[in-house]
């Protein structure tokens, strides 16, 4: 099943149709698309049905697919390959920063550009579909909702103050956390472990990996963050960056206003920014 936040609205996605869940319900459950993950059993089963189309799929007006989670966790240096590109030795346990839920945006638009050190990082995102608290890796998939395309872009300037250097606040711009352009249920999304997923800025490919090359995998993630956080529905869990990052590049190279950003993920489908300066 594919999910998506059409104008706003929760819609199940059928090709180049949608089906309006609260129409199609008739009021079970509304409109919300934030809604459904804190009822994600009873609307899954409800989905289950089938229930026919209300619409047209719209692209141009999709949002994000968790638009208020309440938590956004990231995991730095999931990478062998990029933690090598920066120069870090890979961590003994999965590194994790947090994206404030101002950041998160839709799968399409422009994205502001508060400097010229900008950077794109393309990535795997877990959407929690019920709670979870120390949950044993083994049962972790069964918490997760689905998965989505991401973007953590970096403002790495600020990434690099202090020391220790900090992240969350680099990473958490406004428009810095695109998800979507769909939340594909696990059914639907192939293997995990096995997807191909990169970026390109301008039609020039920048980052092109495979999700079988994280250190840790979405299961040991949830089970190392559920050991200290309880989960909960609506959740993101951003995934870590394959290389090809900017900032990892001779010479280094950063997003410009007027750039188009793409960003794509084997099955799950692709997102488009452009990037435009403060006056616009």
């Amino acid at each position: 099943m594919r999910l998506a936040n059409h104008d706003g609205r929760l819609v199940i996605v059928t090709g180049d149709e949608v089906v309006d869940v609260a129409t199609a319900s008739e009021g079970r459950f509304g409109p919300d698309p934030q809604a459904a993950y804190d009822a994600w059993d009873d609307f899954t089963a409800w989905a289950a049905q089938r229930p026919a189309p209300t619409g047209k799929l719209e692209e141009a007006t999709l949002g994000p697919v968790s638009p208020r989670p309440r938590q956004v966790f990231a995991v730095g240096l999931n990478y062998a390959d990029h933690a090598a590109e920066s120069g870090l030795p890979l961590p003994e346990y999965p590194m994790i920063f947090t994206k404030f839920v101002s950041a998160i945006a839709g799968p399409y638009g422009d994205i502001v550009l508060p400097s010229t050190t900008v950077d794109w990082e393309v990535e795997l995102v877990a959407v929690i579909g019920r709670a979870a608290k120390a949950v044993r890796p083994d049962d972790a998939w069964s918490h997760v909702a689905g998965l989505t395309v991401g973007q953590d872009l970096s403002e790495r300037e600020v990434q690099r103050r202090g020391q220790p250097p900090q992240f969350s606040l680099a990473k958490s711009y406004p428009g810095f956390g695109p998800v979507g352009p769909y939340l594909v249920t696990l059914d639907e999304a192939g293997d995990p472990g096995d997807l191909a997923l990169g970026c390109s800025v301008n039609g020039e490919v920048m980052q092109d990996g495979s999700t079988r090359a994280m250190v840790f995998s979405i299961p040991e993630l949830i089970g190392y963050l559920s050991g200290v956080c309880t989960l909960l529905p609506g959740d993101l869990i951003f995934t870590g960056t394959p290389p090809g990052v900017g900032q990892g590049r001779t010479p280094q190279r950063f997003l410009a206003p007027g750039d188009v950003l793409e960003t794509t993920i084997e099955g799950l489908g692709t997102m488009r920014h452009r990037l435009i300066s403060p006056a616009g």
